[in-house]
């Protein structure tokens, strides 16, 4: 009883996860799926097929003996290399966004990145932005939060506006602001999303907001649209169960809850503590994350305690 009570010198240095910390081993435990670089838009194709399309409007219109085709030719034909224009160099600077996250490994490469990040690109920069808030998350959720609030979603592209909703939905999760996130989520238009990822993405931190805010059957049924072992979706897969775990907890279905949390631990039993110490997350869900995180022996009981 006595060793009960006197709390050994690592325990003392125990503290309490924050968010920021939460935030932060979810990202470390994501890095082996992502640090691949994609391949390479092949703009050389799109090259060949935008002069193809030109040379095709102009022959066409070089048939015709009035004016009115070969002035239509003329104005398709400047649309054609102002949107080649546009489409290189939006691929570009995307590719050195992604560079510079995946050289932002460590503390110091983080630094580095965020006053690339500063210098090299326009203030306001819709995509800049969304990189800076991606690298704070990791240190200070708060702080992404806020660097996110400065992009005006009325005056940008859809796709971005959906992308910063779900970036800002999920910190509000991280945060345990349901109510702020279920905002977000619910002007997400997940059927538009431009590619498998992204709909994964945003159907997972939309279906975690509705479960934790009185919707779990609809977050479920969304859910249930996408496989979280599917290879293609290795970076979210922690996420895909996570939402899971909320989903079922609060239609009380004890049996899906604990599986979502048993692929959790089966990743990392630390990933528990994401249900443990808020008064905001369901008690069944707490009170099994906390068995289950007490039988893996990855934390020791008396600590477990002391986080609770």
């Amino acid at each position: 009883m006595a060793e009960e009570s006197a709390p050994s010198k690592t325990s003392k240095k125990k503290k309490k996860k924050s968010a920021a910390d939460l935030q932060r081993e979810l990202v470390d435990l994501q890095k082996g799926t992502s640090t691949k670089a994609p391949p390479s838009t092949d703009l050389k194709k799109i090259y060949v097929r935008v002069g193809l399309l030109i040379a095709v409007v102009w022959i066409g219109a070089l048939f015709i003996p009035t004016w009115i085709p070969k002035a239509i030719a003329g104005v398709l034909t400047v649309l054609a290399v102002g949107g080649t224009f546009w489409l290189v160099r939006t691929v570009g600077k995307s590719e050195a966004l992604g560079a510079l996250l995946r050289g932002a490994d460590t503390d110091e490469g983080r630094k580095d990145a965020l006053r690339k990040l500063e210098t090299d690109f326009k203030k306001g920069d819709s995509q800049a932005v969304i990189a800076r808030a991606q690298l704070e998350m990791q240190e200070d959720p708060r702080k992404a939060l806020e660097t996110l609030e400065t992009v005006n979603l009325d005056k940008v592209l859809a796709p971005v506006a959906d992308q910063v909703r779900a970036l800002r939905a999920n910190l509000h999760l991280t945060l345990h602001e349901a109510p702020a996130a279920r905002a977000l989520v619910d002007k997400l238009e997940l059927g538009k999303a431009q590619d498998a990822k992204s709909r994964v993405i945003f159907a997972t931190v939309a279906s975690e907001a509705w479960a934790r805010t009185g919707n779990a059957k609809k977050a479920l049924e969304t859910l249930d649209l996408f496989n979280p072992e599917d290879p293609e979706f290795a970076e979210a897969r922690i996420q895909m169960w996570r939402a899971r775990a909320f989903a079922h907890a609060a239609m009380n279905d004890t049996k899906g809850m604990s599986r979502a949390l048993k692929k959790l631990a089966e990743t990392n039993p630390q990933l528990l503590g994401m249900f443990l110490g808020s008064k905001k997350i369901h008690p069944l869900l707490e009170k099994e994350a906390k068995t289950m995180l007490m039988r893996s022996g990855a934390v020791p009981r008396k600590m477990v305690r002391q986080r609770i």
